[in-house]
């Protein structure tokens, strides 16, 4: 399988470096700019450490990089975080950076979408674009941890938000204790 994982400017880097940790198969990373200023003050380690763990890196400015096209083929994109202006960009059909272009390929190839978002709370300008993208087929998941599972560290509590995203991919997972 081939997974494109993009990070926006959002906080939350946290759960795109355990999605590129645990997804299985190919990993294709995009960092948008701000993702990689916000990365150093979240991580241990900088954008440099996330780039070991994709098979393949583009820079958010490569709009002729593989992904932009059609017909390059990947499996789901996943942006993790997604900021609510990437939100904003792509629920109105602004494709101006490899990933908002990259995620219109996915909408309209009918590729699975996935949007991590890390925003609150929320406006109506953000929910109106959440509910866009929801009816045009993205999966819009919240980066909201459950506590059912009675999650004991941080880590216990990103791996259920990277969990559902596995969960949103088709993929097996031992991330979470589920329900029941």
């Amino acid at each position: 399988m081939r997974f494109v994982v993009a990070m926006t400017g959002a906080s939350g880097a946290v759960y795109g470096k355990r999605l590129l940790e645990t997804l299985p198969g190919e990993k294709i990373l995009v960092m948008s700019d701000v993702a990689k200023s916000i990365i150093p003050t979240e991580l241990e380690c900088g954008p440099e450490g996330l780039e070991r763990l994709a098979d393949t890196v583009y820079d958010d400015g490569d709009l002729f990089a593989s992904i932009s096209s059609g017909s390059y083929r990947f499996d789901a994109m996943i942006i993790v975080p997604c900021s609510a202006s990437s939100l904003g960009k792509i629920a109105n059909g602004l494709a101006d950076t490899l990933i908002t272009r990259a995620a219109a390929v996915a909408m309209k190839e009918s590729r699975k979408l996935v949007l991590v978002v890390r925003e609150t709370p929320k406006s109506a300008v953000v929910l109106e674009n959440e509910l866009k993208l929801a009816r045009n087929g993205v999966c819009i998941l919240d980066a909201n941890p459950g506590y059912y599972h009675r999650p004991k560290t941080l880590d216990d509590v990103v791996d259920f938000v990277v969990g559902r995203c596995m969960d949103q991919l088709g993929l097996e997972h031992d991330l979470y204790k589920r329900w029941g």
